[in-house]
């Protein structure tokens, strides 16, 4: 019988010195309480744990039970009482055992876990994986990071539950675990704190850096993918609870509160000399961008810690504080997903619409220069993700919206860039083909206010339509007439390229005459009483010199003889091919 096997083992232990243990002792007693707990005697190896004559017995051997007793604690799910012995058996084991070999047990388990059972393990072993670490006096600190780096590494394959149902159900236990987690490190965190209270001169920075790591990986995984908002029908919502007690953690351990800002701005170049704190230097190198990113999120977004967070900033400068946070969000996002793989029905969702006007705003509104090709960046990525009716949902939101050249400029060579895959690939592209294309077109191939368009200020979509519209014509023969451009041209000679001529003419005239003016009236020009302002966007700009005036005056005329002899050539095109069915027909 098991339990006579292992009494009979205790009964030879009990009368050696703890230095006359043998291997073979350890490996009969750990034989002997395995077949205790699997043959249903956990009651009766509870009563040797608890007895007092073994105390230093189950100090140096007890560790080796941790394997078969979470076998059987899973194993007796449905039994309530060898359950519950088998827990009061851990209880035990974490308050007799050596802890160094306790710890190394534990965490063996931990890492030896996958799948379903990864959470429940977790869950299972952090009391007394607590218990231990706060018995150990030497490396403390290393004991504390490798647990919190062991529990995370086994979690990150989970998948992370978004929806509300996904949430509720919480399937794997993930978000159960995850707080569980952070409630193991509270212990820890008090001491740092406790340490910092009694000095201010705190130099042992060890557990304080691992506790960051932790904090750090957690804004990753899971907080990067998790969804944060409220949930109706959910009071308390865990992973809202999670990145509450993760900022909450990482203000208490940092020396001051107000230093959780270079935390959150770890990602630019910081000049105040009072931001660069050795503290963070070796956190800046080992976390990465998209924990930055996240914590960036949480504090301006959904106003974790934001008590901590002084209210002096402009909202001009945290949007360029955190446009690397934008753009590593986003980034970290689509550049997961293949080209063409999202969707177009994503573009019912308010969101999906909301982003590019956004990234549009940020690329015409924003004075910073690196700001806004990081925009236009993110922009074509995201444009990129869509299969072909999403872009060309897209590419129609975006002309009638932008009320900029330069963006429905850049919109128009991305729509050339799409006809010209559906000519030349082996693939039926209904969107940019036929009458959807000719849809479209209509959008393109016009002048917003005929030939009353201010032709300089529109010069960006007007060279992209031109090029789209030569292009075409080259590409497409009139008998195919697969983009439909050849059914609609006496429509584009009537709503583009006669008004385009009339424009031209009247605007070249008035800027001639200019010209020709200001040449007259140099002299007058250049008096120091002569003042010429400009004003742009609403803002006045330095006063100009006749030189400088000419200068602009010339630059126009200059774009507006470029559009003309692009023009020119499209209509040669034209003419050239219709006259060529003409001749073929005849």
């Amino acid at each position: 019988m098991a339990v006579d096997e292992l009494q009979a083992i205790i009964q030879r232990c009990q009368i050696l010195e703890e230095a006359d243990f043998k291997g073979e002792d350890f490996n009969l007693f750990q034989v002997a309480g395995q077949k205790c707990l699997e043959d249903g005697y956990a009651a009766q190896l509870l009563e040797v744990i608890q007895n007092e004559k073994n105390k230093v017995i189950i100090k140096n051997m007890g560790w080796n039970l941790i394997s078969p007793l979470v076998r059987c604690i899973f194993m007796y799910k449905k039994d309530d009482d060898k359950r519950e012995h088998c827990l009061k058996i851990l209880e035990q084991l974490a308050q007799l055992c050596n802890p160094k070999e306790l710890f190394l047990g534990l965490l063996e388990q931990i890492e030896q876990t996958s799948g379903e059972r990864v959470c429940q393990t977790v869950m299972l072993l952090l009391q007394p994986l607590q218990t231990v670490l706060l018995k150990l006096q030497n490396k403390k600190a290393y004991s504390v990071g490798l647990s919190l780096a062991m529990i995370m590494n086994q979690l990150t394959p989970l998948p992370v539950p978004y929806t509300k149902q996904q949430i509720q159900e919480d399937k794997l236990g993930l978000c159960q675990c995850c707080n569980a987690v952070v409630d193991f490190t509270k212990p820890f965190v008090n001491e740092v704190v406790k340490n910092m209270e009694k000095s201010t001169e705190y130099n042992d920075t060890e557990l304080k850096e691992e506790l960051l790591k932790f904090c750090m990986k957690s804004l990753k995984y899971p907080l990067l993918t998790a969804q944060l908002e409220e949930l109706e029908g959910i009071d308390e919502h865990p992973f809202r609870h999670f990145a509450a007690e993760i900022i909450v953690s990482a203000v208490k351990i940092i020396t001051h509160p107000t230093e959780l800002i270079p935390l959150v701005f770890l990602h630019r170049k910081r000049k105040n000399p009072e931001w660069e704190n050795q503290e963070f230097a070796d956190i800046e190198q080992k976390n990465s961008a998209d924990s930055l990113a996240c914590l960036s999120y949480l504090m301006v977004v959904q106003h974790f810690g934001i008590d901590c967070f002084p209210m002096v900033f402009s909202p001009s400068y945290l949007l360029q504080c955190n446009m690397t946070s934008i753009e590593v969000l986003l980034k970290s996002c689509l550049l997961r997903m293949e080209d063409n793989s999202l969707l177009h029905q994503y573009l019912e969702f308010r969101d999906f619409i909301n982003v590019p006007q956004d990234l549009v705003k940020v690329m015409t509104l924003c004075p910073i220069e690196h700001l806004r090709k990081k925009s236009l960046n993110i922009l074509q990525l995201y444009i990129n993700k869509f299969d072909t009716e999403g872009k060309y949902t897209l590419f129609r939101c975006l002309l009638k919206t932008s009320n900029h050249a330069g963006v429905e400029g850049y919109v128009i060579k991305n729509i050339k860039d799409q006809i010209h895959l559906s000519l030349t690939k082996a693939c039926d592209n209904t969107w940019f083909t036929g009458h959807h294309l000719i849809s479209l077109l209509d959008l393109v191939l016009l002048l917003p206010e005929g030939a009353e368009t201010d032709l300089l200020q529109h010069s960006d979509r007007i060279m992209a339509s031109l090029n789209l519209l030569r292009y075409l014509v080259i590409k497409d023969c009139e008998s195919d007439n697969q983009t439909g451009v050849w059914t609609m041209i006496p429509r584009i000679e009537q709503n583009f390229l006669k008004p385009l001529h009339v424009g031209l003419n009247m605007s070249k005239a008035h800027y001639e005459a200019e010209i020709k003016n200001k040449k007259e009236n140099k002299k007058e020009a250049q008096s120091p009483n002569t003042v010429c302002s400009v004003t742009v966007s609403g803002e006045k700009m330095p006063a100009m010199t006749t030189e400088m005036q000419l200068q602009v005056l010339h630059s126009a005329l200059f774009t507006f003889d470029l559009i003309e002899s692009v023009l020119a050539r499209v209509e040669e095109l034209i003419e050239v091919k219709i006259k060529a069915v003409m001749d073929e027909n005849s």
